[in-house]
């Protein structure tokens, strides 16, 4: 009999999955089994291997009670996209459709960000529904090794370099999917040990940013139902953040903490899109990560997303700005939208603004802040309007759209952005 998800209301009936990603399959196959041992019995264990994916290969092994199997699959196009379409998420179909299945773990390989998988469940059509009717998100875990976690967070290296990349072409760095693992995690198990106090301190800082919420444990004499019993109960449990909805999740502090801090920037005038582009580096250096939105004046309808990890730095549209909009087309606008929009409004920018949040860990807040008012049009260039706007040199104003749009996060671009990346020079477009 299939259980209730951990949190649900109600009688849900759909089949339990936990997710458990990290950047090191050791730790993460440990985790895995150790939540798999709940009810080995009845528990599911699924893991996609995708380091031959760029040949078209791809293992796959599936661990149910005593018996383990394990299938190589050849796939006609080597890409994340297609393992999820064509394998992964029929395969999750076929085991809730099973009567001694009563829970699903996914170990993830390290090219696959959680946040992926949870994004093709919901959207991705296979046999004529998506997956969340079959099951639902019990929790996502993240295995963080604290010697480390913080210094791939920050780096520079790319997944290709390590040999974790998802497809030839996949040019994420290991800080955008070690970030986004933490980030996205309803609960964060804790591996290794740091090299000493300090490190400790400001590595447990920044997950404590990131994810505010997430319980821990240690992953040496885990216990994954005490873990998952501190899950709260507003967790997002696999929830995709939408582009104009809150940037903060929970409350995390917004002290300095052993030189970790949170910075929030907001403003009520454009950016000048040249100057903008020029600062941007006060986004990478010394930062864990940066999310928002902007307002850039050469392109008043259209609202940016800015999102950075490390060395790694993503533009995004965000689509409109809903003072874009004629009225009658903001029946299709969410209501929360609506909301949020409506508690800032301008008379006459309307929902136009700055909002972003960034987390440092070296840098000056102070020098952030005062980097990124630099890049804000003056009251001269404000005064100018915005005929005059419209003529300025704008460096983000070409799109590019990754492959198999249909998936949207596949590859490790975020749905929430729009899944437009920007070509990365030195971290910039």
């Amino acid at each position: 009999m299939h259980t209730e998800p951990s949190g649900a209301a109600g009688t849900d009936r759909r089949v339990p999955l936990v997710v458990v990603s990290g950047i090191h399959e050791e730790q993460v196959a440990r985790a895995a089994e150790a939540v798999r041992s709940r009810d080995a019995a009845r528990t599911v264990l699924v893991q996609h291997d995708l380091r031959e994916i760029s040949q078209g290969v791809v293992r796959r092994r599936v661990r149910h009670g005593d018996h383990e199997q394990l299938a190589v699959l050849e796939l006609v196009h080597g890409c994340v996209s297609c393992t999820l379409r064509e394998d992964f998420l029929p395969l999750l179909r076929r085991l809730c459709a099973a009567p001694d299945v009563d829970r699903i773990v996914v170990r993830l390989d390290p090219a696959l960000e959680p946040e992926a998988i949870c994004w093709a469940l919901q959207h991705v059509v296979v046999d004529g529904g998506t997956l969340d009717t079959d099951v639902a998100v019990e929790a996502v875990i993240a295995v963080v090794d604290r010697s480390s976690w913080l210094s791939d967070a920050s780096g520079e290296d790319e997944l290709a370099e390590r040999g974790l990349a998802g497809s030839a072409d996949d040019e994420r760095t290991v800080a955008q999917v070690v970030v986004g693992q933490v980030e996205f995690a309803d609960a964060v198990v804790l591996a290794g040990e740091a090299e000493d106090l300090w490190q400790e301190v400001r590595t447990e800082a920044v997950i404590s940013r990131l994810t505010p919420n997430a319980p821990r444990g240690h992953l040496d004499g885990l216990d994954p139902a005490d873990l998952l019993s501190r899950v709260p109960a507003q967790a997002r449990r696999g929830h995709i953040d939408w582009p104009h909805g809150p940037l903060l999740r929970g409350q995390p502090s917004l002290e300095s903490e052993a030189g970790v801090c949170v910075v929030l920037f907001e403003e009520r005038r454009p950016f000048h899109p040249q100057r903008l582009h020029e600062v941007l580096d006060v986004l990478l250096d010394g930062v864990v990560r940066t999310r928002g939105r902007a307002w850039v004046a050469s392109q008043p309808g259209a609202a940016l997303w800015l999102e950075s990890a490390g060395s790694g730095l993503n533009v995004g549209h965000a689509g409109p700005w809903l003072a874009a909009l004629d009225t009658a087309e903001w029946d299709d606008v969410p209501a929360e939208r609506q909301v949020r929009a409506s508690l800032n409004w301008d008379d006459y920018y309307g929902d136009r603004m700055q909002e972003l949040v960034v987390i440092a860990h070296e840098a000056d807040p102070r020098e952030i802040t005062r980097a990124l008012r630099s890049a804000l049009l003056t009251d001269a260039e404000i005064a100018e309007g915005e005929e005059v706007w419209a003529g300025y040199e704008d460096p983000f104003g070409e799109w590019h759209t990754d492959p198999c749009p249909d998936m949207g996060a596949g590859t490790g671009s975020e749905p929430a952005a729009g899944s437009a990346d920007a070509a990365r020079d030195g971290g910039k477009q």
